[in-house]
């Protein structure tokens, strides 16, 4: 299994050697697309995909994310990147170049419940999502079985309230050591420490059981089952210090009726869970999603 998917990720990394894609966020006005694709024509590059947005034409933050071809572009990135200094400083631009052979290095943060897991391990294994999954950490032993059958690490590091420090710090230095570049709690029931999210600004991807803002923190099935709600959804966000507040990748919802259970909520909840949590891992790991803010820009 470890050769099929390594052969995989080397086809790809083969496939897509010369593509980059440029994401920009600078004040708007005009000339900025000009002034970008006439940068990208210089160095003969092919733009394949471009997505803009501004919040607003007049006094507003103008978003751009171009998606490009460029013949050997492993030799010529250093100089193209220094030589884009230019135009950054003329347009005040936050930016930054992403290189797709280049895979994002994944962790997987996990509890109990499995089913946020297995279907990104489906994605990866399918070789529908292309990332690199560098490990799984749970602090319960109920999926080691399941990782371990791909030939992925997996590190059981038992935590709760008190020694969640204690166990963080053992946890932010593997991440750091693994250079991971994206962290995914996959119904991972530990609450964060403002010391481990400020490590990994815009990096931590969660899934909320609930179509935020309704039903923030624990048991939103139970509550939404008490409300007799007619809509039950998920939500996959970044995480921030605010508690499933931070800004929002994805979202979806599905119907339900008095005669469903808060199991059968449950039930048809997992579903919404791992569908959107795949999807917004998806969105974040082919460079579509701008942070800004409290919100996210999604081309």
């Amino acid at each position: 299994m470890r050769d099929l998917m390594q052969k995989q990720k080397n086809v790809y990394r083969q496939q897509f050697e010369n593509r980059a894609r440029l994401l920009i966020k600078c004040p708007d006005q005009p000339g900025i697309v000009a002034a970008v694709s006439n940068f990208l024509y210089e160095y003969n590059a092919n733009i394949v995909e471009s997505s803009q947005h501004s919040s607003d034409p007049d006094n507003g933050t103008f978003f751009l994310r171009m998606e490009f071809e460029l013949p050997q572009l492993i030799e010529v990135r250093t100089r193209m990147e220094e030589a884009f200094l230019t135009i950054a400083e003329q347009f005040n631009m936050e930016y930054s170049f992403r290189y797709v052979s280049e895979l994002k290095k994944t962790a997987i943060f996990v509890s109990k419940e499995p089913h946020c897991l297995l279907e990104l391990l489906w994605e990866y294994q399918s070789g529908d999502m292309m990332v690199d999954i560098v490990m799984v950490i749970s602090n319960h032993e109920d999926t080691r079985e399941i990782v371990e059958a791909l030939d992925i690490p997996f590190y059981y590091i038992p935590a709760n309230k008190d020694i969640r420090e204690q166990v963080e710090q053992q946890q932010i230095q593997m991440l750091k050591d693994h250079q991971i570049d994206v962290i995914v709690l996959a119904r991972y029931m530990q609450i964060l420490t403002p010391n481990f999210v400020a490590q990994f600004p815009s990096q931590i991807i969660n899934i909320h059981h609930s179509f935020l803002p309704a039903f923030i923190g624990a048991r939103p099935y139970e509550r939404a089952y008490a409300r007799g709600v007619k809509l039950i959804g998920a939500t996959c966000h970044y995480v921030t210090n605010d508690l499933d507040e931070g800004p929002i990748i994805e979202q979806d919802i599905n119907r339900v009726s008095h005669r469903d259970s808060v199991e059968d909520l449950k039930k048809i909840g997992r579903n919404i869970e791992r569908s959107v949590l795949a999807r917004g891992l998806k969105w974040h790991i082919e460079d579509r999603v701008i942070v800004e803010k409290n919100k996210t820009v999604l081309f």
